[in-house]
């Protein structure tokens, strides 16, 4: 079970997601910013009638000062959707200088009224917010009970927390069924991990490989590269048909299409060797320059440019170029 869970762990616990440093982003008229907003899970319905939905309303539009101006009273008369209005602004800096201190003190008000997003976003601080508020243990704490509460990026953090806290196969017993319930809300991270899964029956559980397949289409059709990869290779490797073949490295495109070095990599050798695509050594050439400009050096592909005219190579590169 020690090779296995250092296997999940490689697979999901690649940072915990959800919580942001206050981003570069260009002035609105007011100082806001045009960052686009990240809360999730706090139902605008909350807000009670204007200006509470004004406010919510220029936070969506990135007037962060205006958004501020007309929550900040709301949230000292204890309107909780308010409060973490205020204290999303306030962490990730929007249009303000940033302050944690004042973030975490309206997550920590909303939080006591059971606002998921703001327990969520305050378990994030006190794990990631540097060693003078870190608190490990009370983040726990809180990510659970976000998770409990249905925020499907805490219930995905607090699996990957319980996997590195609980040793063995309790700590898959307490993380899947979060992983599962993320993965049902949508959440690609969680409908990956649960392809792992099921996959290798990590939770004690039989291999299912029908279940797993399902949640990597998942995952690859919201765009994770990760799955993109996964399902593509496994298609063209062992689908033994044409067909599968083709779905395979239509998979591997869009990852590639996205900037992924290894599936560009991977498209280039299909292209070399003409699997689920017809051959063609400039377009082969063209997305192995995308890949080694990346930094991915194949020795076969570094091969096949050897062996190719200055014409090729040229052509090759001008379509490499067009992809910028």
């Amino acid at each position: 079970m020690g090779s296995e869970l250092k296997r999940l762990a490689v697979i999901i616990l690649t940072g915990l997601a959800g919580w942001a440093a206050s981003p570069a982003a260009a002035q609105m008229p007011d100082g806001g910013r045009v960052t686009a907003p990240s809360l999730e899970n706090v139902d605008p319905g909350r807000f009670s009638e204007s200006p509470a939905d004004v406010a919510y309303a220029a936070y969506q539009r990135g007037y962060y000062l205006t958004a501020l101006r007309l929550a900040t009273p709301l949230a000292e008369a204890g309107n909780p959707a308010s409060q973490t209005l205020v204290a999303e602004i306030y962490s990730r800096g929007l249009g303000v200088k940033p302050d944690i201190a004042k973030a975490m003190e309206w997550y920590e008000k909303a939080s006591e009224r059971n606002v998921p997003e703001a327990t969520f976003q305050l378990a994030m601080i006190l794990l990631d917010g540097g060693p003078e508020i870190r608190d490990r243990e009370r983040a726990y704490t809180l990510m659970k009970k976000a998770a409990d509460q249905g925020h499907r990026l805490a219930q995905f953090n607090y699996a990957q927390m319980a996997i590195a806290r609980i040793p063995g196969q309790r700590g898959y017993a307490e993380a899947v069924p979060y992983l599962e319930k993320a993965a049902t809300a949508g959440l690609p991270e969680a409908q990956y991990a649960m392809a792992q899964v099921r996959t290798e029956g990590l939770d004690g559980k039989s291999i299912n490989g029908k279940e797993a397949r399902e949640w990597l289409e998942k995952a690859a059709q919201q765009g994770f590269d990760t799955a993109q990869i996964e399902l593509g290779t496994w298609l063209v490797d062992h689908s033994g048909t044409a067909a599968g073949q083709a779905e395979g490295f239509g998979w591997l495109m869009r990852a590639a299409s996205a900037g992924n070095p290894a599936a560009q990599n991977r498209v280039a050798k299909l292209y070399r060797a003409g699997v689920g695509v017809e051959p063609d050594r400039i377009q082969a050439a063209k997305w192995y320059l995308r890949a080694r400009r990346a930094g991915l050096i194949d020795p076969i592909m570094e091969d096949q440019l050897d062996g190719m005219t200055e014409e090729e190579i040229r052509l090759a590169t001008l379509d490499a170029n067009r992809l910028n």
